[in-house]
Parts: C-alpha cells; structure tokens; sequence
C-alpha cells in the first residue's frame, strides 16, 4: 500500500511510519516541522515539508503520490495552548483538517484514519466509570471542540466523497520520541526531569495541594498498532478509544517515574490550570478485542525512561 501520514515527524506519526515500512507499505510523510523533527522521519518514507492548510499544494502532493490511505496525525496538541490561542488552535486543527479531507476527495483515496482525542472530547469522566465509545461527546475545550468538529465532516465525507474513516480516540500518549519541552506530554516532562532530580509540577485537580487530575495513559506502541490495522482495513471498528483504562493522578505518575529511575525529584503543587479536566478515562474493551490487551503503565515507562537515558536527555 501507499500509506500518507501527515505529522510523520512528530512523535506518533514518526512511530507509525517505522512500523508501516517494516510491514512492506510505501510511506509518504508530510509535515510542516513546527513540532516534528526531520531526524524523527524513517530514512525509507519520502519526506514533504509542507503545512497542511496549504490545499493546493497538500493536493498536488497527493496527485503525485496517490495514497491508498491517509492517517492524519498533524495537529496543535496543547489543549492549554487552545484555551489562549482558540482561533489558532482552529486554523490548524479544522482548516487544517479539512485541507487534507479534500485531497483525499480530489485525488480518490478511499481510507482516512483520524488521530482524535478520548482525552479531550467525552469532557468530565465521573468518578467509577469509563468512557467507551458511545458516551456522549461534551468537550470542555477548544482543542476538543475541534477535534469534534472533524469528526462531524467525516459522515459526509464518507457518504458523498466516497472516503472511508476511521477514528481513534486517544486518551494521554507517551512513549520515546516524545518532546519533554513545552506543554504537552507530561511522561516525557517528568521523564526528563527524573534523570536530573529536578523538580516536578503537580497541577491540582481542584485545589492547590491534591495529587492531581486523572488521566488514562496509553504507549506509544499501542497506538501503532490501532493505527496501523485501520490503515490496512483490519480494525473492524469505524470508532476506537486507544487507552488503558486505568485511572492514574499526576502525582501517582510522577512518583511512579521517580521510581523508576531511581530520582529525587520534588513534587511542586501548583494550582489549577486552565483547560484541564479533572477525570478522563477510557473504556478499552473494543480495543481489546479488536488488538489484544494494551502495555501495563509500568512496562511503557521503563521503556520511555531508557529512551531518555540513551539519549542523555
């Protein structure tokens, strides 16, 4: 298959590329390096430095390659930067999407795999319960909001365009390759700063001083694998969470990763920020049944921890 993967340098499109090449696929990554790295993209895939919201220039990129299927992972991924930056978050996450929707519609490609949000669209996940798939969709932030808002085109798409898709629900991915500097990306945050003993920020869940918001955390490998199975028509699921289902606070992670590596780090209450919800959790039961059990907390960490010691990062 030709497979086209938008946001290919980033951290998770880096990875599904490496697994689709290995799996024989001709790749295509397209990416603007906002925030992906060159060096992330597999010596083997074509490369395209090219913002997404440029359509006539995503199309002839796709009139050149004809993908037999798309995976868009391209995105502003900070839902704090979303809460100051909405109209930004939008161009990039709704045009931008659009974009790469319409030369799948221009050019014929038939299978369109969307990297969504599970940790930001189902809102406030009550205490004792999971979200699964079905759950009503009530994003509390624009990062949400627009993930949804892509969500809403893709029936027509598929009704009137002939594009098949598939969305993934991710709850909170981490992994190697993860960029421990900005907003996004707490493992790789602590991760980095476990490896010096420095100082970690809990952000409260209510007040000042409590262990933190809940979050489902999922590895990096897991999402590969879900990615890959809808871009080669095997999922058998239009919708799919990508999570773990296992309810863990800031505090519980970052003392986790101390452990793991053997650090010293503070913990550092901080107050509430602006944008996070208090309890997101995901039910995986059709991603288990769709692709087996996911990697226990534990295993992901130690595998992200020797990524970032190899590194010397």
């Amino acid at each position: 298959m030709r497979i086209l993967i938008t946001g290919g340098a980033g951290f998770i499109g880096s990875h599904v590329a490496e697994h689709a090449l290995a799996r024989g696929h001709e790749v295509l990554v397209l990416d603007d390096l906002s925030t992906g790295r060159r060096e992330n993209v597999p010596a083997a895939a074509e490369f395209v430095q090219l913002d997404m919201r440029r359509g006539d220039d995503v199309r002839a990129v796709f009139e050149r390659f004809l993908p037999d299927a798309v995976t868009h992972q391209a995105a502003q991924a900070s839902v704090a930067i979303s809460m100051r930056e909405p109209v930004r978050d939008a161009d990039i996450n709704v045009l931008g999407g659009l974009s790469v929707l319409e030369a799948c519609r221009a050019t014929g490609t038939k299978r369109f795999v969307f990297a969504s949000t599970g940790g930001a669209i189902y809102g406030e996940v009550q205490d004792g319960t999971r979200a699964d798939e079905l759950t009503a969709r009530a994003p509390l932030s624009p990062y949400g909001a627009a993930k949804l808002a892509i969500e809403g085109y893709l029936p027509t798409y598929q009704r009137h365009f002939g594009v098949t898709p598939t969305v993934l629900r991710y709850a909170n991915v981490y992994g190697p390759r993860q960029d421990p500097h900005g907003e996004a990306g707490v493992v790789a945050i602590f991760a980095e700063r476990a490896l010096r003993s420095a100082p970690m920020q809990i952000n409260a869940m209510r007040r000042q001083g409590d262990d933190g918001c809940i979050r489902d955390y999922v590895y990096v490998r897991d999402v590969v694998r879900a990615n890959v199975a809808a871009l080669e028509g095997t999922l058998g699921e239009a919708v799919l969470n990508v999570g773990s289902g296992v309810a863990t606070t800031t505090g519980e992670l970052a003392r986790a990763i101390c452990a793991a590596a053997g650090a010293t780090s503070a913990l550092v209450p901080s107050e509430v920020r602006a944008g996070d919800l208090e309890r997101s959790v995901l039910d995986p039961s059709r991603f288990e049944q769709a692709i087996g059990a996911v990697t226990p907390l534990a295993e992901g960490l130690a595998e992200t921890l020797h990524w970032f010691r190899a590194r010397g990062r």
